[in-house]
């Protein structure tokens, strides 16, 4: 029998319409089929809009759509060893979960912030092993995909140039959209503002996420920034579009439930102006660690305002953004170490855990994607980027061990010296799963001197095999860029809250990770 046969008349023609536009494109290509006359708009019958197309690299990204998880991987193992590049891949690869989700969906939004770490994780790989982490993600990609269904029914569509402003939009013109909970308004403005300058796009951007905290709301907007290394700045608008959406659903949602402003905005606009911090330039007076260390603490154990407010005064004072930056990052490491792990547990978060979406995680990628936004903004948002991951960072430590990871019955345990007999050690307790004795042996390790880089190479396997509850990428990059950033008397403490991440995740392997493995003769 026909298969369209039983069909309802308008599921019927939702289908053909699918199979014409895929055998269109495969056929022909999109390029062509456009010079042919059959435009995205011949490519949806939609009532949100056009189909958004990606021109040349529309049937990669198509094929990393529709694909199933399973049957995806060997597809893009054939494609690499055919000569496209895995920069492209991955490109594709955050195109397509852009255009799926439209960061809307917690899985869908988490799988694209674990996309540029992947690539950069695998930069750190022997060469037939470079692809392992993005095919882990890929998977995931897929598998979110398609569980979901926004194969079918896609989150962004085009926007109607034909409705954009046609003057420059005002400075804060995209906020207050947002502030509207207009979504429409707030997308035609970020497209307007994307095809005068992608900074200014980026840095109006900004201000719709410091109205908020939300470690999804700050991290996605700096993956999406960071992931235009790899698509381009063509792409931005379709990038940025996650974070613009993802704030607006927050505000209706507030406005919804009739919940008050947060605080933070009414805080950063007072200490904006009470320190007079936008008429000043950057400082860039160093502080010494007892400066670090003093800070660090106020941001731990401080209020949100309490913390945002010693922040502002230190820049008030003309203290180099980085060291602030660096502070907050600590404060947010010691979360991590002091974390007395979940009380309650799951089927891959059990009790004790501290990985996942824990207290420590959370605070750690917030604080990385602050001080990153803080390093290619404007001087308004280096300054209330700084502020707001202060005030994030800060009133979480009431659950708090009051002795950090390791303690020093731990570091009594660890007699070993040399280098191969710690990383010996390291390994086999992080198979134990003992999260103690990871945390003393790589603080003994540091403390002797020996290179970190063994070290990451070590934990580097396991966030690529361990499923990590979508957050092994992210935190791993963390990781690797606030130990790079911090100053070498205070920057192991970042190597062991890994560590102990790394212990609490392993058990749980990836999916997709196995067959990669295979693909790859590994």
């Amino acid at each position: 029998m026909n298969a369209t046969a039983t069909m309802h008349p308008s599921s019927r023609r939702e289908f053909l319409a699918n199979v014409g536009r895929g055998m269109l494109t495969a056929s022909v290509g999109t390029a062509l089929a456009a010079d042919l006359g059959f435009t995205s708009r011949v490519f949806a019958e939609d009532a949100k809009g056009n189909r958004l197309t990606f021109g040349p690299m529309e049937p990669l990204v198509a094929m990393l759509e529709n694909t199933p998880a399973d049957q995806l991987l060997p597809l893009v193992v054939a494609k690499l060893q055919s000569g496209t590049e895995l920069r492209t891949i991955v490109a594709a690869a955050a195109l397509a979960n852009s255009r799926a989700f439209g960061g809307h969906d917690y899985d869908g939004y988490h799988t694209f912030m674990a996309l540029a770490p992947s690539f950069q994780m695998a930069q750190e790989l022997p060469e037939d092993r470079r692809a392992l982490p993005v095919l882990k993600v890929l998977h995931r990609n897929a598998r979110f995909i398609q569980s979901t269904g926004c194969h079918e029914h896609e989150a962004l569509h085009e926007i109607d140039s034909g409705t954009l402003p046609t003057q420059p939009p005002e400075p804060s013109s995209l906020r207050e959209a947002m502030r509207q909970s207009d979504r429409a308004k707030a997308e035609r403005t970020l497209a307007a503002l994307t095809r005068d300058s992608v900074e200014d796009a980026y840095n109006q951007v900004q201000q719709c996420v410091q109205d908020d905290i939300d470690v999804h709301r700050v991290v996605l907007s700096w993956r999406a920034w960071e992931t235009l290394d790899l698509t381009g700045k063509d792409q931005a608008l379709t990038l940025l579009r996650q974070s613009v959406r993802f704030c607006v659903d927050a505000e209706r949602e507030r406005i919804k439930r009739k919940r008050p402003e947060p605080a933070v905005r009414a805080t950063l606009t007072k200490l904006l102006d009470q320190y007079r911090l936008l008429s000043q330039k950057p400082g860039s007076r160093k502080g010494d660690d007892a400066w670090i260390e003093t800070l660090c603490q106020a941001i731990y154990a401080g209020s949100g305002s309490q913390a945002a407010d010693a922040v502002a005064a230190a820049l008030a004072e003309g203290m180099a953004p980085a060291d602030i930056g660096e502070a907050i990052s600590l404060a947010a490491n010691r979360l991590v170490l002091r974390d007395p792990g979940r009380t309650h547990g799951d089927a891959q978060k059990p009790p004790g855990s501290v990985h996942g979406a824990s207290v420590g995680v959370h605070a750690s990628d917030s604080a990385n994607a602050w001080r990153n936004i803080a390093r290619v903004s404007n001087h308004r948002n280096t300054v209330a980027s700084l502020i707001v991951g202060a005030y994030h960072t800060a009133g979480q430590a009431g659950q708090a061990s009051q002795q950090p990871y390791p303690w020093t019955e731990h570091l009594e345990k660890v007699k070993a010296s040399d280098a191969p007999a710690l990383l010996a050690e390291l390994e086999t307790a992080i198979r134990a799963k003992d999260q103690t004795r990871v945390s003393a042996v790589v603080h003994r390790y540091g403390e002797l001197g020996h290179p970190a880089r063994q070290v990451f190479d070590l934990l580097l396997k396991f966030a690529i095999s361990e499923d990590g509850a979508l957050h092994a990428e992210k935190y791993y990059r963390t990781v690797c860029e606030e130990f790079a950033t911090t100053r070498p008397t205070l920057r192991w403490r970042h190597l062991v809250a890994l560590a102990r991440v790394t212990a609490s995740e392993y058990g749980f392997p990836a999916p997709g990770y196995a067959q990669a493995c295979q693909l790859l003769k590994l």
